[in-house]
């Protein structure tokens, strides 16, 4: 039953975005940027989700959000360093916030069909990774005029999916834009793997849980790996409370 459930979410999505990533794609051209991305673009990612709950039998539950309307009211800039455990944050994040988001992603992403030329329209920030120090210099700059734009920077320190109850390495790369453009870093623990795991074509029923935590602002004469110390810190903390049996199996298995 959960395999069936789960082909029907995955046939709904590919179905479905053929004709709406299309009509995107050519709206982008045609209608303002928040036209593209509130009318079109939004409603395929609550689609996406409500499919998802609906059909794959996964619930969500996020806590804390006053803290990212907190982090906008107060004029800075905002960068959000999510925990990435499935593709289902990539989702959720945009069909809940109130701002328009744009993700740090691979530039390749753009081939894939419908939805990577999707992304492309979609004003975000793709990093060509074979160009290393101009890519970051792109990164900076566009990270910067979107953020003054009203857009909240969404990056994924671990750079990579991470399996349930796993922590991998944090690249400093948040933290550098922040102290680059004077934003202040959002975290957030994202309980994902539980109910979508990492590379997998499975949903298991339940409740993926986000964790949204209070800003953190850089301080003066901080360097970026201190920042993400910190920021890394509140993630991982947060991780073990929303998702405790994650990490006691890990534990055990160690032992």
């Amino acid at each position: 039953m959960r395999a069936i459930r789960s082909v029907l979410v995955f046939l709904i999505m590919a179905v479905t975005v053929i004709p709406l990533a299309s009509v995107l794609v050519v709206s982008s051209f045609l209608m303002p940027y928040r036209v593209t991305y509130f009318w079109i673009g939004r409603p395929w990612l609550k689609l996406a989700i409500a499919t998802v709950r609906w059909v794959g039998g996964v619930k969500t539950r996020i806590k804390g959000y006053e803290n990212l309307l907190d982090a906008s009211a107060s004029g800075r800039r905002v960068i959000i360093c999510s925990k990435h455990q499935s593709t289902m944050e990539t989702f959720f994040f945009p069909s809940v916030m109130s701002h328009p988001v744009a993700y740090v992603y691979k530039k390749e992403l753009n081939m894939v069909p419908f939805f990577g030329w999707a992304i492309g329209r979609l004003h975000m920030v793709p990093i060509d990774r074979s160009a290393k120090g101009d890519a970051w210099k792109r990164v900076a700059t566009i990270g910067a005029r979107l953020m003054d734009e009203g857009k909240w920077i969404i990056m994924f320190p671990e750079a990579t999916r991470s399996k349930r109850g796993e922590q991998k390495l944090y690249k400093s790369g948040a933290a550098r834009l922040a102290l680059e453009t004077d934003a202040v870093i959002v975290p957030i623990a994202a309980a994902t793997g539980r109910c979508w795991p990492a590379k997998s074509w499975t949903f298991i029923p339940g409740r993926a849980d986000f964790s949204v935590g209070p800003a953190i602002v850089p301080q003066e004469g901080e360097d970026a790996i201190t920042l993400m110390a910190r920021v890394e810190e509140w993630i991982e903390g947060e991780m073990r409370v929303i998702d405790a049996d994650a990490y006691d199996e890990v534990v055990s298995e160690a032992a």
